[in-house]
């Protein structure tokens, strides 16, 4: 048995053709954006270009303290990927998120008036005991669930 199980194990994997990757042709792209939102100091841009396996590109950015960083990348199959950081003072001011507001407790006006219950208790109804009979029983079963694995 184990032999008719490895003989077609063996013909599974002699029946797999192993085919090379197609050649799709080079690979080129550019491509770049840039945001400028004063109000909420959001002030970003990036550029980047490929050509075959080398990528180029740089990025800008206004970091929370005011300081503009500039990141200069590259990457191939020979050196990896590679950046220079840069970072230059602005005069530019990052708004700051306003405080919050103090939350002021009213005064009353109006005394505190107890507020009667909405609801209303009535006294305990008397639980009446029996004896039951040694032959008198109950017998509960609730619904049983399977699980098959």
């Amino acid at each position: 048995m184990s032999y008719l199980v490895c003989l077609c194990l063996v013909g599974a994997v002699w029946a797999i053709e192993l085919q090379p990757e197609p050649d799709y042709g080079p690979v080129a792209y550019e491509f770049q954006w840039a945001v400028n939102d004063p109000h909420t100091g959001d002030i970003k841009s990036q550029k980047e270009s490929r050509k075959d396996d080398k990528v180029e590109g740089v990025y800008e950015l206004i970091d929370s303290d005011g300081y503009r960083r500039i990141v200069q990348y590259k990457a191939d199959d020979h050196n990896g990927f590679e950046a220079i950081v840069q970072r230059e003072p602005t005069d530019i001011k990052i708004p700051l998120p306003e405080p919050p507001k103090k939350l002021v407790a009213a005064k009353l006006l109006a005394p505190i008036v107890p507020v009667a219950p909405l609801v209303h208790y009535s006294a305990p109804k008397a639980i009446i005991k029996q004896e039951l009979s040694p032959g008198n029983y109950v017998s509960v079963s609730g619904p049983t669930a399977q699980y098959k694995y």
